[in-house]
């Protein structure tokens, strides 16, 4: 069950934004199911922009990646604020995958990004006219260098932009931070195929250890059938672990990852590391 986002709050992100009609440039995309909530307001209109702020399938920042000799770098920048040239997304990419899941919808207030986390919020502003609106970045794009983002065809509409302007990019700090952790706390337990009785005790059993949050991330999906699995970063390494096990938890969870998971576990005893087959 995705979370809605209050009404004060999508009031104040969605004030002063306005604008005229739009066209495409084509360009390329990033190309990897999300559904619009509606709200319903006090005086029971209907305000169809609560998916600017749900949660999304997934985080994604990805790697470092090049693109035609050009290297982009993604990184979490919540101080982000840049001005550059925007275009608009072809209309025949409505209804298709983005980059972290989601699906493309032109009549939404969506832009991309080359490196910035998907998704992320940011206020797009057109300079020549000082219109701006709030949008959900959330999938990658434009590999033009000439162009710093672009934008749907409703947000292109809502800026007054026909082909090409030139914009100013703000993350909006707050409302970024929390789609993630909206977003990475929608992480829902995978079914289970033998029930796992809820504990409290003080040993952790580690699955792994990646240079990458998403790979992390995804594991940690996958592994929650056998308890509560979580992430944590630690010298670098986001680091996956079934947490809150008492010793036979522990020791039956150790089993089924080496039988069922062909994954070599280790064992964490009140935060130090222990011979896993000690209990």
């Amino acid at each position: 069950m995705k979370k809605i986002v209050s009404m004060a709050v999508l009031t104040a992100l969605l004030a002063g934004c306005a604008g005229t009609t739009g066209t495409q440039d084509a360009t390329k995309y990033g190309a990897d199911n999300f559904s619009e909530e509606t709200l319903i307001t006090a005086d029971g209109a209907t305000l169809n922009d609560s998916y600017l702020l749900a949660p999304g399938p997934k985080y994604y920042i990805g790697n470092a990646y090049k693109v035609e000799d050009v290297q982009y770098i993604p990184a979490e920048d919540m101080s982000y604020n840049q001005t550059g040239m925007a275009g608009i997304i072809p209309n025949e990419l409505n209804g298709t995958k983005t980059s972290n899941g989601e699906i493309f919808n032109s009549d939404q207030m969506l832009a991309t990004s080359k490196t910035l986390p998907l998704p992320t919020i940011a206020r797009v502003t057109n300079t020549e006219n000082g219109q701006s609106v709030v949008v959900r970045i959330n999938n990658r794009g434009p590999f033009v260098n000439t162009r710093v983002l672009d934008l749907s065809a409703a947000a292109a509409k809502k800026l007054g932009i026909t082909s090409t302007a030139k914009v100013q990019v703000q993350v909006l700090p707050e409302q970024s931070m929390a789609v993630k952790s909206a977003t990475i706390g929608e992480v829902q337990p995978a079914k289970q195929t033998e029930p796992v009785a809820t504990t409290s005790g003080e040993y952790s059993v580690q699955l792994a250890a990646f240079y990458s949050e998403d790979s992390a991330n995804d594991l940690a999906t996958q592994m929650s059938k056998y308890g509560k699995t979580v992430v944590s970063n630690e010298g670098g390494l986001y680091k996956v672990r079934i947490v809150d096990l008492d010793a036979a938890a522990a020791r039956s969870t150790i089993d089924a990852l080496r039988t069922s998971e062909g994954l070599a576990p280790g064992l964490l005893k009140s935060g130090r590391w222990i011979n896993a087959d000690s209990i």
